[in-house]
């Protein structure tokens, strides 16, 4: 999308409808292609009328279509592609290319309304659904009953997939039916219909167990997503549309299917489902998190997410290990309930005993380890789950904030939510996780904006319209190894007399592990800090330090102890201890663990 020009994609039935200009949402055939021509709403005064027809702004009429109040013309027919190309239809030349440029094909979808949503919010999230990939994993192990229904239901699923299979070493006859379908992939192509299908097969010459499947698996994944699919019909494919909706709406990284939410589900072992509950248990206990199936089999990750995580079990360890780092990454998780229709053992079902034996001592393992993880996001986490702390952080710099706000590093909304009632508030982050993360939580917010911004780079042209009176740079300056030319940039896009407000972490001698681990440059001076600002044309109207009880802790651990990341127990603590920091009113700390700075442009 190029300048403030705002396209629009809505996928509907335009040959049924209810009432004029409202679309029937149903599944439709397989093979119908829609032909969406975005309009922009300032340019056109179309209307639509009862016999389907399209009257455009220029007075052509076109038919079968459907037009949307909201300006969207879908043309059901892809036969009459040719007949309406754009210099056709006695547009301008300018009009032209924009048609060219947003004219696209897409296999029909039929999307939820979300509550809460405008139509135009659903429409372009429609457009942008319909062009996501799903990859999907199939591990499999002797299953040569049931590997071929279960690709077929895999391939009628309509949503456009990549499906790698990884035989583990079968010796039942599995590997020669995959090659069979891989050497005629019309078999599997012509369940899929007009949805784009891929198919590879990999073969492990010698059984390595499901996680190593699903590392070799996860090493070839292509698309947008990545979902794990046993092959023994145990669990249902046609439910991947809502399982992968959470990603789709930018509100999770990670959807587990629950067993225990959805139906119908087969009733079968009493002590599976106690032992299910219990490693499920354990696993909340050590991540805090609340999920109902840790077990379950239907996990869909975000490919990045799921890229980023060095996975090392090789059998069925794989479910408490995944869940364990995700959790200690802060990603974003939803549960939905999917039905189960599980197997005995004489169906051919291979978990035992002694697998629910590994899992507990896998979860015990990688929840304590730190090995691998992600240690900054270990650390936001951490920190923004300390409701009284950031409370008393955000009470040192109230005094200063304007009412149009730039935040720099935004995170996972902790210090935004404090700004909501401020007139403009611009929520930025260089991270993707942490940019989808703000959406989701505050992008319905009408005063709320959300923005990709790197301070590597020259302030982009979108701050200019914001005059902005405040920008908050809080724990981001000391990750930036320039940071001086940043200051100066600041200081061009603020408005005359606007402020910026800077907490970094302070006194050079506590430079240690955690440091260097979560990427901080330096901890600063008073003076040096006061220094780069003014050389930044700011005038100080404060400069001190913060967090005097905080010093012990983090020497301790930084430099004594060599951690790599802030224990949990240290963070609850200085939740407990904001009491004793309110006391510093009362007095300016000659040292602390952090210093609070204030700029004001002249």
């Amino acid at each position: 999308m190029v300048g403030n020009e705002r396209a629009s994609r809505f996928y509907c039935n335009p040959s049924r409808f209810d009432r004029v200009g409202a679309p029937v949402r149903r599944n439709l055939p397989r093979r119908s292609q829609d032909l969406l021509l975005p309009h922009y709403h300032s340019e056109l005064d179309h209307r639509c009328e009862a016999d389907g027809d399209l009257v455009l702004a220029d007075g052509h009429r076109r038919q079968p279509c459907v037009l949307l109040k909201e300006g969207i013309q879908v043309v059901h027919d892809p036969v009459v592609v040719d007949e309406i190309a754009p210099n056709r239809l006695g547009m301008t030349p300018a009009r032209q290319a924009e048609v060219d440029q947003f004219a696209v094909f897409r296999p029909r979808q039929s999307l939820p309304r979300q509550k809460g949503d405008d139509i135009l919010v659903q429409q372009m999230r429609a457009a942008e659904n319909a062009a996501a990939l799903l990859s999907v994993v199939v591990p499999v192990y002797n299953e040569a009953h049931t590997i071929r229904e279960i690709l077929g239901r895999v391939a009628r699923v309509p949503i456009p997939k990549a499906v790698i299979v990884v035989d583990d070493g079968s010796t039942d006859g599995t590997t020669q039916i995959l090659r069979d379908l891989e050497a005629s992939p019309q078999v599997l192509t012509r369940e899929s219909g007009a949805i784009p299908f891929g198919f590879e097969v990999v073969v492990h010459e010698k059984n390595r167990g499901k996680g190593a499947a699903i590392r070799t698996g996860l090493a070839r994944v292509t698309g947008d997503m990545v979902i794990i699919q046993d092959a023994d019909l145990e669990y249902d494919p046609s439910e991947y549309p809502k399982l992968i909706q959470p990603i789709l709406d930018g509100k999770a990284d990670v959807v587990y299917g629950s067993r225990f939410l959805g139906y119908p589900r087969r009733v079968l072992f009493f002590w599976h489902t106690v032992g299910n509950n219990f490693l499920t248990l354990v696993s909340n206990m050590f991540s805090n998190l609340n999920l109902t199936d840790m077990e379950s089999g239907y996990k869909v990750f975000r490919t990045e997410v799921v890229k980023s995580i060095r996975l090392r079990c090789d059998r069925f360890g794989f479910e408490p290990e995944i869940t364990a780092k995700i959790a200690r990454g802060g990603w974003r998780i939803y549960e939905v309930p999917i039905s189960y229709a599980g197997r005995t053992y004489a169906e051919g079902k291979k978990i035992n005993w002694k697998d629910g034996v590994g899992a507990l001592w896998t979860i015990i393992r990688f929840n304590l380890l730190t090995e691998g993880a992600d240690h900054a996001a270990t650390t936001l986490q951490r920190v923004s789950q300390l409701s009284r702390y950031n409370a008393w952080l955000y009470e040192q710099i109230s005094p200063f904030v304007g009412r149009r706000i730039l935040e720099v590093g935004a995170g996972l909304g902790t210090m935004t939510r404090y700004l909501l009632d401020r007139e403009q508030v611009v929520a930025s982050d260089i991270d993707p996780r942490y940019l989808d993360a703000l959406r989701a939580t505050l992008g319905s917010r009408h005063n709320v904006v959300v923005q990709q911004l790197d301070l590597n780079a020259p302030v982009p042209g979108w701050v200019a319209k914001y005059s902005l009176d405040t920008i908050m740079c809080l724990n981001v300056l000391e990750h930036i190894e320039d940071d001086e030319a940043v200051l100066r940039r600041l200081h061009d896009a603020l408005s005359p007399h606007g402020r910026v407000l800077l907490i970094v972490p302070a006194m050079r001698m506590l430079y240690g592990t955690i440091d260097e681990t979560i990427g901080h440059f330096r901890r600063y001076e008073r003076d040096e800090l006061s220094a780069k600002l003014r050389r930044a044309g700011f005038l100080v109207e404060e400069a001190r330090y913060i967090n005097l009880i905080g010093v012990p802790g983090w020497f301790l651990n930084g430099r004594l102890l060599r951690r790599k990341s802030v224990p949990g127990l240290q963070a609850r603590l200085n939740d407990l201890l904001v009491p004793v920091l309110r006391l510093e009113r009362h007095f300016r700390p000659s040292f602390g663990m952090s210093l609070l700075a204030v700029g004001r442009k002249g």
